[in-house]
């Protein structure tokens, strides 16, 4: 069984990719993620978590050594 990664997918994308990465990762569309990443934000939340993660989740190709 090959071992879940957490990663920025080049597909997908909208702005880095953090939302389309968590939703493969969690097998869920990203769009709910997406709807609950702005439900965050507007309720007070800090737009800080998505910069952090965009920092901290591998870019795809630094994941898969480029072959995608």
């Amino acid at each position: 069984m090959a071992k879940k990664r957490l990663y920025r997918p080049k597909k997908g994308r909208i702005i880095a990719g953090v939302c389309a990465g968590l939703g493969e990762y969690f097998d869920i569309d990203p769009v709910i993620i997406r709807l609950l990443l702005l439900l965050f934000i507007l309720s007070g939340g800090s737009i800080l978590f998505y910069l952090i993660a965009w920092i901290i989740i591998p870019d795809e190709d630094k994941v898969k050594g480029g072959e995608g």
